[in-house]
Formats: C-alpha cells, structure tokens, sequence
C-alpha cells in the first residue's frame, strides 16, 4: 500500500527553491548576483505600513479568531475599492479574504470543480495553478498561447476544447510568466463564452496595479447585471503594496460563491492573517499615490530590460508587461532548464526556465525583472554578450 497521494506525489517539487539551488556556483565574476526568478517586491513596504502592521502584530484585540472570510471593514474597503477601480457597485458580501491568492485559488478550484473535471488554463500557465489543480485531481486542460499573438489567448480555441467535464475557464492578466495584458474585448469574448456555456470565468489580476494608470477599464466585466453567474475575481495584496509574507488575498464573487468558498476556507484558514488585514483597511485608500509612484518604478525597470537585450540581438523578448519578461533565447538544441542553470551559475543571471510553466516552452525563460533596480539590469548586456551553450 503507497504511504503517499499519488496525486500529490506525482507533482515535481516546488520549482523557485530548486531554480535559487543553481546560483550557489556563480563565483561573482560578473557582478551581484542578479535573481529574477520570483515576483519578489523590490522595495520594501511604506513606512505608515509597517508601522501599523507591528501595531497589529502586538494588539491582543487581534490574536483570536477572526470570520472565516476576512473581517468585515476590511471587506467593506476592498469592495469600495474595486468598487471605483472597475466604476461600478460591489457589495462588501461579494469579498471574501483569504491567506494569499494561491489560496484564493485553491479554495476556489475546490468549490468549482471535483476530481475528473477540467479546468481551462492558458498555456503557458502559472505552475502553481497547474500543481494545485494535479493534486486536486482536476485535469489542467492547456489553452495554448502564441507567441506571434503576444501570448492572448483566443476564446474560439477555448471553445473547441469544451466538453462536460470542463467547470471553469482561468485567465491571469497581466499574466504570469509572460507579463501579457489582455485586451477588454478578448476578456469580454471569454465571458460571453462562460456565460452561454454554464462555465465560471475566473480572473486573476494579481498584477493589475502595476497597468498605466491612465488605461482604459482593465475590463467590463463587472458592467453586466448578471455578472455574479459567471465571474470570479482574484488577487493579491502581496506585490501592490510589498508584504507577500503577511499572506493576504481577495476573491470578488457572488454571494452563493462565496457561500461554497466559506466551507472551503474554514477547513483550509479558518480566518485569514489579522495583522495584515488591518493595515490594509488603511493603505487601500492612504497609499494610491505611493502604488503609483511605484508602478512608474516597474515601468522603468521594464524600459531598462528592453533596452538592455537590444544589442544581444540572438535573444527577443516575445512578451513583457508589469512583473515579467518572456524571453527567447538563441539556444535551439538546448532544454531552457539546462540554458537557465548555466546563465545562473557563469553569468549570476537566474531566471526561470519556460519548462516550469508548460509542455512546449523550452525555447523561453521568464524574468521577474520588477526585483530589481534598472541601474543593475542595465548589465544584463555584458552578461549576455559572449553566452554560449
């Protein structure tokens, strides 16, 4: 008898801690080590923000259990806020909080689908939605997304991969690895899909603080009457405003929804971290001007990425966009894990294989390129020049 799920067993280990194990070599002939492997913020949190996330830590009124979905004023906050991000009404009951978006996520694939069902994922996909969907015993169905398209994937392709076992179609925008920002209309196309097929559309923005901030609507799909029967929103407090470790994450969706992700998240948070909550209540509206000071950070380090590869003209970037690049490199022969260990441990470059995030990806690596400064990215010129496999 196996002593092990073999659903849990069968997935490969986490992939960042054995990416950051190929640096160990790197002997710094090149520079400081240059890691672009995780969408690690880097700057650190507001100085308001930690000062009220220390007075949280200490508050005795918030070491007990808090409600299952998160504590009222913070959902109340964060319905007001995507309330005037997306210029319509969202009800505090349409919010829950969870520990971190991986567990929004999670949870929600739990409420939406059961082992042998299928869920929708652009390909190439986030690994950690692929891993949590094998464990689950729900089939990662890939949604494949072409380079000469910028990475968008297409509703009609989509379509033809429907079938009745399939519960829900995911979209991540911007998207993790690529960086790719789906346009409305291709948002609204899925929708519209979801919505005549019985399926749920969920939408991970993690990154939408990090799109101009002068933009049209990310998307309409909160402008429909009807909106609750198919979408469900997800995101991340982590990145936005630099506190990935305090864990806080949000779902926007029906009152039904959530009555189902209640069951969910009691088994798997009972309540989410109440440090981090309470600053939030207050960041979300103190500190727009300070998310926007650091988006146009994110904007140059992007600019410094794109300007830097442009001599290394054997090396493209196929897609790039608020924490990410989607790089081909020039090595055809070559498994981008092996062209990733050899850049990290020779050039003290670490970036992430496109292996990590799909079948098909050997030709890619991505770079989380928002953790670092543009005056250092600068040098991924010289690093570059000269590679070889």
């Amino acid at each position: 008898m196996a002593l092990f799920n073999p659903l849990v067993e069968g997935i490969g280990s986490p992939p960042i801690p054995q990416a950051k194990a190929w640096g160990h070599s790197y002997n710094g002939a090149c520079g400081p080590f240059i890691d672009l492997s995780q969408a690690v913020p880097g700057y650190l949190p507001e100085a308001g923000m930690l000062h009220r996330l220390a007075a949280a830590a200490g508050d005795p009124n918030l070491c007990g259990y808090g409600p299952i979905l998160g504590d009222d004023a913070l959902r109340t906050a964060y319905a007001r806020h995507v309330s005037t991000i997306y210029r319509t009404t969202i009800s505090a009951a349409e919010t829950a909080i969870t520990a971190g978006c991986n567990q929004a996520f999670f949870a929600s694939m739990i409420a939406l689908a059961r082992a042998g069902d299928a869920v929708i994922l652009p390909s190439p996909w986030y690994f950690n939605h692929q891993m949590s969907l094998a464990m689950l015993g729900i089939e990662a169905r890939a949604l494949p997304c072409r380079p000469k398209a910028g990475f968008i994937p297409d509703a009609a392709d989509a379509a033809a991969l429907i079938d009745e076992t399939v519960r829900a179609i995911v979209l991540v925008t911007p998207n993790n690895p690529t960086g790719a920002v789906y346009p409305p209309a291709t948002i609204e196309a899925f929708r519209g899909l979801c919505a005549a097929r019985g399926l749920a559309l969920v939408i991970d923005e993690t990154y939408r603080d990090f799109l101009a901030s002068d933009s049209a609507l990310p998307h309409g799909l909160f402008g429909h009457s009807d909106w609750q029967s198919t979408v469900v929103q997800l995101y991340s407090f982590s990145k936005s405003y630099c506190i990935p470790g305090q864990r806080v994450g949000a779902v926007v969706a029906s009152a039904a929804f959530l009555e189902e992700l209640t069951k969910v998240l009691d088994n798997v948070q009972i309540c989410p971290p109440r440090a981090g909550q309470t600053a939030l209540i207050w960041a979300l509206e103190a500190l727009t001007k300070w998310r926007e000071r650091n988006r146009q950070e994110i904007t140059q380090r992007a600019a410094a990425l794109r300007e830097a590869l442009v001599p290394c003209q054997s090396w493209s970037i196929d897609s790039i966009g608020a924490y990410f690049a989607y790089i081909r490199h020039p090595f055809a022969d070559w498994p981008a894990a092996e062209v990733a260990a050899r850049l990290a441990a020779e050039r003290g470059i670490l970036g992430l294989p496109g292996s990590y995030f799909g079948a098909g990806q050997d030709r890619h690596l991505r770079l989380a390129f928002a953790n670092v400064s543009a005056d250092l990215l600068t040098t991924l010129t010289d690093r570059l020049t000269g590679f070889d496999m």
